[in-house]
């Protein structure tokens, strides 16, 4: 198997730049997501209408339970309280309740919408942007870590709006409207003992709450950390299994458990710091509003109603209030949450569409050129070194060469998963850096060495070459591929699981499943990396065979180690260490006498001894006298 070896992480310059992005404020972060609610703007709007109507309701109770006690004080036996209590108390009491309940639940329902609607459109977007970053960032990766920010961001939509516009904005108006009517009914000294109590808690609930968002963020980091293990853990099962490192493994993800066990407890016991300090100032502002109006009853100045109402309006305030701690802390995490989510939205596409790029255009299978091509995946590690070749419509041209030596890198390119940096790559004469690169990709097809399957039937990966296609389309792609016999061999024939990754079928398996859907593809221009390089030699000389028939009129570039593969080509590249150092047809490339002829040589040597593998290694013969040949 050659080593791809070029799947590098960030560069350098990449990574600096990252480090030094600033950190997105929570305003920011909200004025990002303010645009996706505001497309429901009447919802919006009609959802703060009902807010504010169940809150005008909820202090409507207190007011009516002062009236209905002050307007009780009858003598025993008289038969007015008969009617005063029963109708006057239930009813109203009753109606407000309902009216404070309906209204609440008329907001949740006319919100729903939006909340859903923004988060929908959120995820969306973020899934249309990862599709759309460059192979460089995929390589690089944790899929575990990713896949848990992407669900924390999006549920950190629907905490952010839940507790935001359910909790924290009905409780600061319903403050705003209890203090005017301390202030307006009583004395001034009620709205201020009220108002200081909430500065203070509010004060100290933010303060605390900041100190310990510190555990909470360590605790999501550590989760993600578990999550990453375990899933890296599971989708490299057999390779586990091999070495027999199960234990190991175990022991890496309880260490990162572990981490987790700590970070949380210490996010608990902040906690209780955090609401036992919350209680006593609550206490603190209750004792001091009751003292007070404790003594204006006793003086004459207040009612036995009014004591009740100032209760019954402490009651409602501070209830809420004993979340705040909570709702704070988790609008903070909804907006890391949602950050991180922005945060992948916001990075920028290494491969980009040039603005008014036009779609890839052509009649007949195009030509292909390199020209003066040279690439690197990291600065100091140049793979292409000025590579220059044609394909000519319709021909096939073979890259054969040494293990590492860049010829997987021509088809990366070539699919603009990275641009050049030097030279150009064109299809029927037109610079692939100037059309789309979806059309660019819908004209070509490969089939890889390393094939992966999605987790869904036979039937869906064959028909993933060209979706919509008809079963009688399907089976005949599976019937070129070789594979048909043994998929209508199976319980479940085309409808049958292939696993994570494909793993329930075997290497050869899975390359003809490939084959067969580049087949169904159909593109003008074809690439076969190892084609056949997993399928046994009766089942590769027939393959062989479809693959040529499939490749005829079209433009096909054959990446091989095995020459006997590549004998028909139209020409043949020699590849080392990024450079073309032979070029031609097989028959003048053996009249040479150069490397082509050793690789050819040796491999025949190879199948001609029994004892010897088919398949040898011919990265020992990259010496370092090879020299470049001009185009």
């Amino acid at each position: 198997m050659r080593h791809h070896g070029h799947s590098a992480p960030s560069t350098p310059v990449e990574t600096a730049a990252q480090a030094a992005a600033p950190e997105r404020t929570d305003g920011r972060t909200l004025q990002r997501l303010i645009p996706y609610l505001w497309t429901y703007k009447w919802r919006v709007l009609f959802a703060l209408g009902f807010m504010v109507g169940a809150k005008l309701a909820n202090v409507s109770v207190p007011l009516l339970l002062k009236n209905l006690i002050d307007t009780m004080t009858l003598k025993p036996g008289d038969p007015v309280a008969v009617l005063v209590v029963p109708v006057g108390l239930l009813l109203a009491y009753g109606g407000l309740r309902l009216t404070t309940s309906a209204f609440t639940e008329m907001r949740e329902l006319v919100f729903a919408k939006a909340t859903q609607g923004a988060a929908r459109s959120i995820a969306l977007q973020t899934f249309e942007h990862l599709h759309a970053l460059s192979l460089r960032f995929h390589l690089a990766r944790q899929t575990g870590g990713m896949t848990r920010d992407i669900e924390r961001g999006v549920r950190g939509i629907e905490s952010l709006i839940s507790y935001s516009l359910y909790s924290i904005v009905p409780t600061l108006i319903e403050v705003a409207l209890v203090l005017t009517i301390l202030a307006v009914r009583f004395d001034a000294w009620y709205a201020w003992i009220t108002l200081s109590a909430l500065t203070v808690y509010i004060f100290f609930t933010v303060r605390v709450t900041e100190w310990r968002t510190q555990y909470r963020r360590q605790a999501n980091e550590f989760d993600s950390a578990a999550h990453t293990k375990a899933i890296d853990s599971l989708l490299n099962y057999e390779t586990v299994k091999y070495f027999g490192n199960e234990t190991f493994e175990a022991n890496r993800y309880d260490e990162s458990l572990e981490r987790l066990r700590r970070a949380r407890l210490k996010a608990q016991t902040s906690l209780s710091i955090l609401n036992a300090g919350q209680q006593l100032i609550i206490a603190i502002a209750l004792v001091a509003m009751l003292w007070r109006a404790t003594q204006g009853v006793v003086e004459g100045r207040m009612t036995l109603g009014d004591l009740v109402m100032i209760n019954a309006f402490m009651i409602q305030l501070y209830i809420p209030l004993n979340f705040l701690g909570v709702l704070y802390r988790e609008i903070k995490q909804s907006l890391t949450d949602l950050n991180k989510m922005f945060v992948l939205m916001d990075r920028e596409r290494e491969v980009a569409d040039v603005p008014g790029a036009q779609p890839l255009g052509f009649n007949e299978a195009p030509a292909l050129r390199f020209e003066s091509v040279s690439f690197a995946y990291e600065p100091d590690r140049p793979i292409l070194r000025n590579i220059s070749f044609e394909i000519p419509a319709g021909k096939t041209v073979a890259v054969v060469g040494p293990s590492g030596s860049g010829k997987s890198t021509l088809a990366r390119l070539m699919f603009r998963f990275y641009d050049v940096q030097q030279g150009r790559i064109t299809l029927a004469g037109q610079d692939i850096r100037q059309v789309t690169q979806a059309s660019v990709r819908q004209a070509i097809g490969i089939v890889p060495q390393d094939t992966v399957l999605f987790n869904d039937t036979v039937a869906y990966n064959i028909g993933y070459g060209r979706t919509g296609s008809t079963q009688v389309e399907i089976e005949a792609a599976a019937k070129a591929a070789r594979i048909h016999d043994f998929i209508v061999s199976t319980p479940q024939g085309y409808a049958t699981s292939v696993g994570e990754r494909g793993l329930k079928l075997s290497g050869g398996e899975k390359q003809r499943v490939a084959i067969a859907r580049t087949l169904l593809k159909n593109p003008p221009v074809l690439v076969f990396d190892e084609a056949t390089s997993a399928l046994d030699s009766a089942n590769e000389r027939a393959i062989q065979a479809e693959l040529a028939s499939a490749a005829q009129n079209k433009t096909t570039l054959v990446i091989a180690h095995r020459l006997s593969t590549v004998v028909d080509a139209y020409e043949i590249l020699v590849m080392d260490a990024g450079q073309i150092v032979e070029r031609g047809t097989h028959a003048q490339l053996l009249a040479a006498q150069g490397r082509y002829a050793q690789m050819w040589a040796l491999q025949q040597s190879a199948e001609s001894t029994p004892e010897t593998s088919t398949e040898p290694d011919v990265s020992s013969l990259a010496g370092a006298s090879a020299q470049p040949i001009p185009a």
